[in-house]
């Protein structure tokens, strides 16, 4: 157990000095909010309703899908895993070391967000925060564990930027934070059902606890970390 804290504290660290990391999880979201929070609540007259909520969702799926795959494919797509495997330590407390990191890196930037909204754009701070930081978890959970599988499968850095946009790109463009959801084609609509990011903007936007938002993400964390476990049993046989 000591080894396994010992091993996501050298996560975090590590995470904070990879620049191109660093930057997914942290600069770019926040510049993203920092720009972005004015022009929304500038054009939209009701931006400041779910200001925190948008600019949140956009941060920690950028950080989950764009980021948290990185150190993963360093380890399971390299040589690097055999030194898991030679110092006799199981493989996959490298993919729960990273899910750990990644989880507190996007909490704490997400309580950026949060607490500068309301200061700098009047943003309205959502109204049940217990139903909002459960929602909150969710997600972190949820793009963590699309991190995790892309990590997982993706055995080189240079893919890995290309196929995780297929998540990253309609996850931000189809969940209501960009464009109201009530504006999109029915299809388009549909489709975004499919990513975890439209069920939590609805969630974490919400007065009330309402299951029918919280279980597609639950389930969606389910799936995925049945298939990250599969695989990382696949890895530890090869």
């Amino acid at each position: 157990m000591g080894a396994f804290i010992y091993g996501i504290g050298l996560q975090w660290k590590l995470s904070i000095r990879n620049k191109e990391i660093f930057v997914i999880y942290y600069i770019v979201p926040l510049v993203f909010f920092l720009f972005m929070g004015g022009i929304f609540t500038s054009i939209i007259p009701d931006a400041y309703k779910t200001l925190i909520q948008s600019m949140t969702i956009f941060g920690v799926t950028m950080g989950g899908v764009l980021g948290s795959p990185t150190p993963l494919t360093e380890i399971y797509g390299t040589e690097i895993k055999k030194a898991y495997r030679a110092g006799n330590i199981p493989l996959w407390t490298a993919a729960a070391g990273n899910f750990i990191s990644g989880f507190l890196h996007l909490f704490l930037m997400s309580m950026i967000i949060f607490f500068a909204a309301p200061i700098l754009y009047d943003a309205v701070i959502p109204h049940n925060l217990p139903v909002y930081f459960l929602s909150l978890a969710l997600l972190i959970t949820a793009n963590l564990s699309i991190g995790t599988v892309y990590g997982l499968f993706i055995k080189s850095t240079s893919k890995l930027g290309m196929v995780t946009q297929f998540v990253f790109l309609p996850s931000i463009m189809l969940s209501g934070i960009m464009v109201p959801v009530t504006m999109l084609p029915d299809i388009l609509a549909y489709i975004g059902r499919i990513f975890p990011a439209s069920w939590s903007f609805q969630a974490m936007s919400s007065s009330r606890l309402e299951m029918r938002t919280l279980v597609p993400v639950i389930i969606i964390i389910c799936l995925l970390t049945a298939v990250s476990l599969w695989k990382i049993k696949k890895i530890d046989l090869e």
